[in-house]
């Protein structure tokens, strides 16, 4: 998952990963998003944390297509670890309705409810570390729950308007 926050005129772009038991690591992104740098953080991040929480191999791992996880370098990567853990097929631009943006969603709603607000990027990064550990495991526990109401949601609306 990843999001860009501004503040004092400038951006912070920041790439994470949940599970059911917890909130990952929090990558600040120097650039763009591309597909070398999404390598190196599925290399270095998602494939250390996959083994450690699912060592039977049995752990799902689900990202949102944008046009770097699709690249030919990132889908060897995972193609080379499949035994490791699965990674879901998602549209490539599916329905609004990824769990991943209901947590940026609150993590923007309460850098907004600061007071006073970042005024660098320094304090922005500050404040959207502080506002994901302040997101309660429970609400994890609930979004990776909802899941197969999301994809059913899905399949009935056929891509369609849905409630997510």
């Amino acid at each position: 998952m990843s999001t860009t926050l501004q503040a004092g005129g400038g951006s912070v772009m920041v790439w994470g990963m949940f599970s059911w038991h917890d909130l990952g690591p929090l990558i600040p992104v120097e650039q763009r998003l591309n597909s070398t740098t999404y390598l190196s953080i599925v290399a270095d991040q998602v494939h250390p944390i996959m083994l450690m929480a699912y060592p039977n191999g049995d752990g799902f791992f689900q990202q949102d297509n944008a046009p770097c996880h699709g690249a030919r370098i990132v889908q060897e990567c995972f193609q080379e670890h499949e035994g490791d853990f699965t990674l879901l097929r998602w549209p490539p631009q599916p329905p609004d309705f990824s769990p991943t943006e209901h947590l940026w969603d609150r993590v923007k709603r309460a850098i907004r409810q600061l007071v006073p607000q970042p005024s660098n990027l320094t304090e922005l990064d500050s404040a959207i570390h502080q506002a994901c550990c302040q997101i309660p495991r429970i609400t994890f526990q609930h979004l990776v729950d909802s899941m197969p109401r999301r994809i059913a949601a899905v399949l009935e609306a056929k891509g369609g308007p849905m409630k997510y």
